[in-house]
């Protein structure tokens, strides 16, 4: 891992460790935000696992979309069919 991807990783676990268990469970989508950003950031590194995390705890929120959202695999686009979340094609 990359030392943004590692500096990212800890961001995300005292998030994890710290703040989450004092706000409780608010994620629409599964995976979890946290459990989404440390898959990407292992996945794409620090720089893409970044901005894909980034741009997911963007999408969570009241008036967003909900449901399942898995993290795109290295070398596919993120717009694809194969790692579009479902609900985003009703």
């Amino acid at each position: 891992m990359s030392p943004l991807a590692l500096a990212l990783k800890g961001t995300v676990l005292a998030y994890r460790w710290g703040i989450s268990p004092v706000l409780g469970p608010r994620c629409r989508y599964m995976p979890s935000c946290s459990e989404y950003a440390l898959e990407a950031l292992a996945a794409h590194g620090g720089l893409k696992g970044g901005w894909l995390a980034a741009r997911r705890v963007c999408r969570c929120h009241p008036w967003g979309g909900s449901g399942w959202d898995p993290v795109p695999q290295p070398g596919k686009a993120a717009g694809s069919p194969e790692t579009s979340p479902s609900c985003a094609r009703h």
